[in-house]
This record gives C-alpha cells, structure tokens and sequence, in this order.
C-alpha cells in the first residue's frame, strides 16, 4: 500500500545520538528496489561510499575538491583503485600548474592518503597513449609519428638569431645539436650561428653564401693550410675587383701574359692588374730578350 508523508516544515529523522555529536555509531538502514530523491541532495559527513555496479551521471561538468578556497595551489583528481597492484591517478598539480597520470608506491585504502602519496615522492609518473596520427596542429603527438616525421625529413628548423621567428636564441645561450658526428652550433648577436664539426665534411657539392654581394671565407686552423687536392676551376671570367693589401686572383680573357690567370695587389705596381705568364711565353720572351 502507497503512502505519502507530508509535513508543514521540517522533517528530521535521527538514530541514536546521530552524526553532529561526533558519538553517534547508529545506521539508517532504506532498504528498496529504489529509491529517487525529488530535489536536491546534500551529505555532510566524511565519506560517500557507493557499492554499485554502474554510475551514470547526467551533469556535463563534474566540480571536485569543492570547498578549497587558497590561492590555486591545491591538487585534485581521480583515483582508479587496482585491487592490490599500485593505484592509478589523474590529478591536476596546483603548485606546478600541470595534469599529470602516473601510479603509487601503494594501493590507497582511500581518497584521502592521495595528498600523502604524491607529496611524500611515491608517485611515479605513467605514460599516454595518443592517436599515432594527429589530425589537427594542437593534438598530441605519438612518438611513433614524430619518429616517422624525422626520418621522413618532415621537419624544417630554422634559428633566428634574436629574431622572434621560430627559434629563439637569446644572447649567451648554445644550440646544441646531438648527433653522431657531434655538431654543435653557438649562437652569438648579432644573428650569427656558428658551426663547429668534430668531423670532415662529405658528400657536399656545392657551398654558396646566402648574403649579397657577401664573402664566402674559409679558415685553416692556427698555421694550417686550405689545401685543394684536384683543380681548381674558374667557372666564369671575373671583372676586375679593387686592388686590396692582399693578392686577388681571378680569371679574365688571356691577353699577352697567355694564362688568362690575373692578379693584383694594392702594394705592387700600385694596384694595377696583371697577368701570370705562361712557361711558352716566358720561354719566349727569354730568347727574344738574349
């Protein structure tokens, strides 16, 4: 038989010394196939314990460590009990602003032991697993694809000096780049990278300055030597460059030193251009002159 109980108040129900005298040990025990409470609930006590098979929860959005109040330093989160293996967590880290998932050092009989456990150093991070592939530029990468993008040659990195374009390099910090033949690049102001090999170079055709109208220079060591052990080629003929304090020398159409091979210096003949004789012509001028 149904029955409805209605009240013009308040309606307490109590067993024992109930629970707000901190002495209270007695149960209320309801017990049906189910039971709806039509308004809203609030428990106030020390522990919800809900011993049922599913949960299902309409709210989209779920408020935990409701009644924390400091200054967002405070971690929360979920823990996943597995029996007697180490617990699983995902919590927020108030103080290094950061999600982190990892496991305990030991099952936590309760939610809270969790503060215990992650801030006395038993808590050991875990790993995430992600879609191999991302399919928007803010997804997480795997390693897998990161691996695949780096064999691949998909990625490009360029360094900018100071500049604000991609990689920044601050005055006074090294680029260092790891790798088998253990380059290492330092970054100094202004927009200048250098480049030091612990190896030699090989399999390189061509070296071209990206400056205009800029220098491509090449030092040896202390008193060491730019050694050519093949020929060298003047691909096309040069216009007369300005005479400086060290030699020039270039390629021009041969004239009556027979060579086409040209020179000139600021300290000799007053930086006039000449041409290297030839054997023959030298040859020749030698009989010619006795």
């Amino acid at each position: 038989m149904a029955k409805t109980l209605r009240t013009s108040g308040d309606y307490k129900i109590k067993a024992g010394d109930g629970y707000n005298t901190g002495s209270g040990t007695n149960t209320i025990d309801l017990d049906s196939r189910y039971v709806r409470i039509r308004g809203d609930l609030t428990v106030d006590g020390d522990q919800v314990v809900q011993n049922v098979t599913n949960t299902t929860i309409e709210d989209q959005f779920l408020e935990v460590n409701r009644n924390y109040s400091g200054a967002g330093t405070e971690d929360s989160g979920i823990v996943f009990n597995q029996g007697t293996a180490n617990d699983a967590i995902f919590y927020y880290d108030g103080s290094a602003n950061e999600f982190r998932i990892g496991t305990t050092a030991r099952p936590i009989a309760d939610g809270s032991t969790v503060k215990w456990e992650i801030d006395g150093g038993s808590f050991t991070l875990g790993q995430l697993k992600v879609a191999t592939t991302p399919t928007d530029n803010n997804h997480a990468a795997s390693k897998e694809y990161v691996d695949n993008q780096i064999s691949g040659g998909g990625f490009s990195i360029a360094f900018r000096g100071d500049d604000s374009a991609v990689v920044n390099v601050s005055s006074g910090n090294d680029v260092h780049i790891a790798g088998a033949t253990n380059l290492t690049t330092a970054a100094t102001e202004p927009d200048t990278v250098t480049i030091n090999l612990d190896n030699d170079l090989t399999g390189i055709t061509s070296i071209t300055s990206d400056a205009s109208n800029g220098n491509l220079t090449l030092i040896a060591n202390g008193t060491g030597d730019i050694v050519i052990n093949d020929t060298l080629t003047f691909s096309g003929n040069a216009s007369t460059p300005t005479a400086g304090a060290v030699t020039k020398v270039y390629s021009k159409t041969a004239a009556g030193g027979g060579t086409g091979l040209f020179f000139n210096n600021s300290a000799i003949n007053s930086g006039t251009e000449d041409e290297l004789i030839s054997k023959k012509k030298a040859t020749a001028l030698a009989i010619a002159l006795g």
